[in-house]
């Protein structure tokens, strides 16, 4: 699926050389999130190891991401971005929502976002952003999502949704 002129949206193979890509760019988002963490909400973190619950994520995607789709975007030919599409019980979560920060600024995250929404097909969509991700938010709200009552227990994480799709809106 093409999202623009140099922008190339895709499934990633994860039985085959997609899965070290992907597990190399969750591996530098959960980096990037936990310093954040670190810096915003004052907790201990080293940048030598991940936190043990994210280990298998970036060792075995395939595994980690089994029943959900995973889309890698393509920036002029190099693999640059990636997004995880998680089927929930009455919807769809975006996890994962990275780009490298040397391809920022040129629509991968918005073409990452937009894929992920037209693969929902028209199901309720979930996702969780921490509150100091003030870009990040932006997009989510141009694509309709909107903040709504936690669901999680961590403090500063905001929950947002963006509700079914009506086929015929559109």
């Amino acid at each position: 699926m093409g999202t623009g002129p140099n922008v190339h949206v895709r499934s990633a193979d994860l039985a085959g050389v997609d899965a070290i890509v992907v597990g190399r760019l969750v591996r530098a988002y959960l980096l990037q999130t936990e310093q954040e963490k670190a810096h915003e909400i004052a907790a201990q973190f080293t940048d030598a190891d991940l936190p043990r619950r994210y280990v298998a994520e970036v060792e075995d995607p395939a595994r980690a991401y089994e029943n959900a789709r995973v889309l890698l975007a393509e920036l002029d030919g190099a693999t640059v971005g990636v997004v995880v599409v998680q089927q929930v019980r009455d919807g769809v979560e975006i996890k994962r929502l990275w780009v490298d920060p040397r391809a920022r600024g040129q629509r991968v995250g918005s073409a990452l976002l937009d894929a992920a929404c037209y693969s929902a097909n028209s199901l309720p969509m979930r996702l969780t952003v921490w509150d100091w991700r003030d870009d990040a938010i932006g997009l989510y709200r141009s694509r309709g999502f909107v903040a709504v009552p936690t669901w999680d227990r961590r403090p500063r994480l905001v929950c947002m949704e963006k509700p079914e799709i009506s086929t015929n809106t559109l």
